[in-house]
């Protein structure tokens, strides 16, 4: 029998082709792994809010060329348009002697401490002997006066009236008495208010302003004067072209300018010192609106008889080339743009103003502005997103385009 020979098994060892393909999806398993734990990261990511971006400037200046007023060649003054702006000063803004402008302080104190309703007369005062003896020689030394006699009782409406109508020194001290005791405690009130009012370049020694030393600006004249008008009864008198007195009879307002160019008052005052010198208020209509114009002129000097027709032409001029400038003017144009709106993934939109802004005011006037904006993530067109305020007036801050917050295929993109 033939002899076998027993061979060695055969082992089988893997394809090669089928190691590859198990290689292969491993990196794809690990690949797909990572892309979808990124995505999962991407997506559960939270999106930033849109960024805002203002534009605007804080403050805007109406276009056109601010206006140049006859400003006079001597002394101070100052121009403003009551609750909108400074139309302008010239002169040297330091204090100066200010006659009886002084009196207008002292009716504003008298009327801060002893109120009168429109009308009233209110209570009484009594001329005393003294001040009636003391008549004759103020008389003598050209005091600007009322006459008096003793015993005659005035009411305090009728005081103010001599007080700042013929613009009657006696009575400026009889008044400080009434109200205060003594001259002396009536000047400590009246340097307090002006004090409270700012008037940092103020002083009063006397009720009258005879003294020199009682001294003011321009400026600081117009911060009374505007207090001075908001007293019903002192912005009545001052506008008064005469009055009749018990003793005095018929007396006039010194201020000549009354009635004419919407002028209401305030305040004629004269001196060597001083010079002349008004505070002067004017009311006009512009575009269906009450406005108050006040101007200060100070120190307009000269021979005696020539101060105030001096004061009355350089204010007169003023006010004939100031009111007509003030009107209605565009601050802020609807459609001005206000800012911008970056959103997440490259989204945008422009801001701008949904309305226009008008105000009272003139050429080279600025206004100050203000916005608030919050805008969400998803905002239509045209949508209100916030306010813009300026000249004491609010608009809507609108889109000019979509925000949509991005889908899922953008995010993922991202």
């Amino acid at each position: 029998m033939p002899t076998l020979t027993p061979t060695a098994p055969r082992v089988a060892s893997p394809p090669r082709r089928r190691r590859s393909w198990l290689s292969v999806a491993g990196v794809l398993v690990a690949v797909l792994g990572a892309v979808s734990m990124a995505a999962g990261v991407r997506l559960a990511r939270p999106l930033p809010d849109p960024h805002v971006t203002l534009t605007l400037p804080e403050s805007v200046t109406v276009p056109g060329t601010a206006p140049a007023l006859p400003w006079p060649a001597q002394g101070q003054a100052a121009l403003e348009v009551v609750g909108v702006g400074s139309l302008g000063t010239s002169g040297a803004a330091r204090p100066a002697p200010i006659a009886s402008v002084t009196k207008v302080m002292t009716a504003y104190v008298v009327l801060a401490d002893h109120p009168l309703a429109s009308g009233e007369q209110g209570p009484t005062m009594t001329v005393s002997a003294a001040d009636a003896d003391a008549y004759p020689a103020q008389l003598a030394a050209n005091l600007s006066l009322v006459k008096v006699t003793a015993g005659e009782v005035l009411t305090e409406r009728q005081a103010l009236e001599a007080l700042l109508l013929p613009s009657a020194d006696n009575i400026a001290q009889l008044l400080a008495r009434w109200d205060a005791g003594t001259t002396e405690a009536f000047l400590v009130k009246m340097n307090a208010t002006a004090a409270k009012l700012g008037m940092t370049d103020t002083r009063y020694t006397d009720p009258s302003g005879l003294d020199k030393s009682t001294v003011s600006t321009a400026v600081d004249q117009l911060r009374l004067a505007e207090r001075a008008m908001t007293v019903p009864v002192l912005a009545e008198i001052v506008a008064m072209a005469q009055t009749t007195l018990p003793v005095a009879g018929l007396v006039k307002n010194y201020n000549t300018l009354l009635g004419h160019d919407g002028v209401v008052g305030i305040k004629t005052g004269s001196t060597m010192a001083a010079g002349g010198c008004l505070v002067f208020a004017v009311r006009l209509t512009v575009a269906g609106r009450q406005v108050l114009v006040l101007g200060a002129v100070l120190g307009q000097t000269g021979p005696a008889s020539k101060i105030l027709p001096l004061v009355f032409a350089a204010s007169e001029k003023l006010i004939q080339a100031g009111t007509p400038m003030v009107g209605m003017v565009t601050v802020v144009k609807a459609g001005q743009p206000v800012g911008t709106v970056r959103g997440p993934l490259g989204t945008s939109t422009e801001l701008v103003a949904g309305d226009d802004i008008t105000a009272l005011g003139w050429p080279g006037l600025t206004f100050r502005t203000s916005v608030h904006v919050t805008v969400p993530k998803n905002v239509a067109a045209r949508a209100a997103v916030g306010s813009l305020a300026a000249a004491g007036r609010t608009v809507p801050v609108v889109t000019t385009g979509a925000l949509v917050e991005p889908g899922l295929w953008s995010r993922l993109r991202g």
